[in-house]
């Protein structure tokens, strides 16, 4: 009974989340970015508690009212113009040259092959249109030319990621109730100011890799080896990131979901292979523009190079590093037993972290395909990171080396902080922050401190 009045609170909660969204479109509106961006930690501050309630109070009985609040926070985005990027752009463009018959991956948007389809809404608001061929892989390509043939309309394709969504907050339902664990949990993801704003608001493609990535969980808790590696292959050829968790869904000595996973990425590429080498787009342009090569996206590299200036530890030396200790782990998770159902997501959501931590994306969306995994094991120090992020667009209005440094501090120290916090409430048996595991052998929760 008394479980069962934390639906009110949960409710207040929802509503101010809602009170905050449309602050935030009038401050779109407004082109204050600043403002936006509190207004965004404000909403982060409200979406924890209510993570809280249904982790640690439980709200039993909850699913319509977390699924209602979750479109509710959407309808109102989806219909804005694209605000905190243009990608979306990009995405309708490569889907009407395809259906001119030409691959995407040969010109760049302002090439002269390409005058017949130059309008006056799509065309002119292509970011990087004079040097950059497309960077998205196969998959999204699909996705694109699809999408485009109902409608070349950005409303439309915004929709369509919706509908992403909608298939990946589905299966996460069926895959934590097979768990045994509370379907209410899905507010982890649907509630998320990340991915109201970035996929709702911005359209981003990454909303489909979420879908495939949670189908690829599915498949694995059914022990379905094929449709395991073609969903994986699925997520990576939307974008390559969820390639990570490769070794956290392979079980071991078994061939058939590696196989299916190289297979399919081969057919991928297939119907664009006639690009040769040009099928990763602007992919190598984009690692010498964004400062993968040289090092200077990566804050962990800013840090030791200021420390340690030698003139060998570059952004290559840096990614070879990474690379090394995301083997090592992936190799020890992938040959440590497994001692419950769940424990592939367990592993899924250690080599995700690690991975988005270590890379220190300077988008924010980058951070949204963990929270999936964070469902299944609600660590708030991640939940916190993937809200804090947006402090990384106030430093985009005058983007320098010097701004970009101080808000990767300010955002990763914080990260840092609530580590060393949440660690040290675990250590004394409290329960403020969370969490519950991902359940046992029979599929029931244990609860943990």
């Amino acid at each position: 009974m008394w479980a069962a009045r934390n639906i009110a609170p949960l409710a207040l909660l929802g509503c101010f989340l809602l009170l905050f969204n449309g602050a935030g479109l009038y401050l779109q509106h407004k082109d204050s970015i600043p403002w936006f961006v509190g207004t965004v930690l404000a909403q982060g501050g409200i979406y924890l508690a209510a993570v809280r309630l249904v982790l640690i109070e439980r709200v039993p009985r909850s699913l319509t009212m977390v699924l209602l609040f979750a479109v509710l926070l959407r309808i109102g985005v989806v219909f804005a113009p694209p605000y905190l990027s243009d990608d979306i752009y990009r995405y309708v463009w490569d889907g009407r040259v395809q259906a001119a018959g030409i691959n995407p991956y040969r010109f760049v948007p302002d090439s002269p092959h390409l005058e017949s389809l130059q309008d006056e809404h799509i065309y002119p608001r292509i970011n990087r249109s004079d040097y950059a061929r497309t960077i998205y892989p196969p998959v999204a390509q699909i996705i694109f030319f699809t999408a485009t043939r109902v409608s070349e309309s950005i409303t439309w394709m915004k929709t369509v990621m919706i509908g992403f969504e909608a298939l990946a907050v589905w299966m996460l339902v069926r895959l934590l109730l097979s768990l045994g664990l509370p379907a209410e949990r899905v507010l982890i993801y649907a509630w998320n100011p990340l991915t109201v704003w970035e996929f709702a608001g911005s359209g981003h493609i990454d909303a489909a890799a979420i879908a495939f990535l949670v189908l690829a969980l599915w498949t694995r808790r059914r022990n379905l080896p094929v449709l395991t590696g073609i969903t994986l292959a699925c997520a990576t050829l939307v974008k390559f990131y969820p390639a990570v968790i490769f070794p956290a869904l392979y079980r071991r000595w078994d061939w058939k979901m590696p196989a299916s996973f190289a297979a399919t990425m081969i057919l991928g590429y297939m119907p664009y292979a006639k690009a040769g080498f040009g099928v990763l787009g602007f992919l190598p342009g984009y690692i010498e523009e964004e400062g993968l090569k040289s090092g200077e996206r990566f804050y962990l590299w800013t840090l030791l190079h200021k420390a340690w200036p030698v003139s060998w530890f570059n952004g290559v030396s840096y990614l070879g590093l990474l690379l090394l200790l995301l083997l090592i782990v992936a190799g020890w998770l992938m040959f440590r037993n497994q001692h419950a159902d769940g424990d592939f997501l367990v592993h899924a959501a250690i080599l995700a972290s690690l991975c988005a931590v270590l890379f220190s994306p300077h988008y924010p969306w980058y951070f949204a395909w963990i929270l999936p995994l964070m469902v299944f094991v609600p660590y708030v120090p991640m939940l916190y990171l993937s809200v804090a992020a947006f402090i990384l667009y106030e430093s985009r209005l005058r983007e320098t080396a010097e701004t970009l440094l101080r808000d990767n501090t300010l955002l990763y120290l914080s990260f840092v902080v609530l580590i060393a916090v949440h660690w040290l409430l675990r250590r004394r048996q409290l329960p403020p922050l969370t969490t519950v595991s991902v359940g046992n052998r029979t599929g029931q929760p244990n609860a943990t401190r």
